[in-house]
């Protein structure tokens, strides 16, 4: 069967009104999992693919791919950001609340409220122009920094520098890497 044609993409995709707000050329597979839809803004010309899973808030910017099988978690009282022209590879997680684990209640969510550990609720950005590697681990309240790219299979649990390459567990920088034509690319198309 060479050179046979290519056929359209006719995945069933996402119902986004049920979203806060949603852009154009948005591609949401239906196979996605959104918890809380009313707490989502989605940009334009975005990617959401199968398996994604997502229980907190989310701004997501233009131009953003997040691959398939994708984790969110922390709940109502987090938020993911994820700003213009970012990437996130197959399989990562991103933690935005976590239960501290030091024996101050129980960790599961379903025991009451008064019984349960002490809980960390937080905000986990990818600054614009960033890039996450495949299963890569990003722990509450980290900002990947603007043009910093994560290594496939690292722990974040720190801030990271703008434009520098980081891998590792835990994520340690390894290489800056180069802006001057995503910036100009930007800049061209009005960001």
């Amino acid at each position: 069967m060479a050179n046979a044609p290519s056929q359209p993409l006719r995945s069933a995709q996402y119902d986004t009104d049920l979203l806060q707000s949603c852009g154009e050329d948005v591609f949401i597979s239906a196979n996605v999992e959104i918890r809380r839809p009313h707490l989502v803004r989605v940009g334009s010309h975005v990617a959401i693919d199968s398996g994604v899973y997502l229980t907190t808030a989310a701004e997501i910017g233009d131009y953003v791919h997040l691959s398939p099988y994708l984790t969110i978690i922390g709940g109502a009282q987090s938020t993911l950001v994820v700003e213009d022209f970012v990437t996130i590879a197959a399989g990562s997680r991103f933690i935005c609340g976590s239960d501290r684990f030091m024996g101050d209640g129980f960790t599961s969510v379903t025991a009451p409220d008064e019984y349960r550990d002490t809980v960390d609720f937080g905000i986990i950005r990818c600054s614009r122009f960033a890039g996450i590697g495949t299963n890569v681990v990003v722990m509450p309240n980290v900002t990947i920094g603007e043009g910093s790219v994560i290594g496939a299979c690292s722990l974040v649990t720190k801030d990271t520098e703008p434009w520098t390459i980081y891998m590792g567990v835990p994520a340690r920088p390894v290489k800056i890497r180069p802006r001057e034509k995503m910036l100009e690319y930007a800049k061209r198309m009005g960001y």
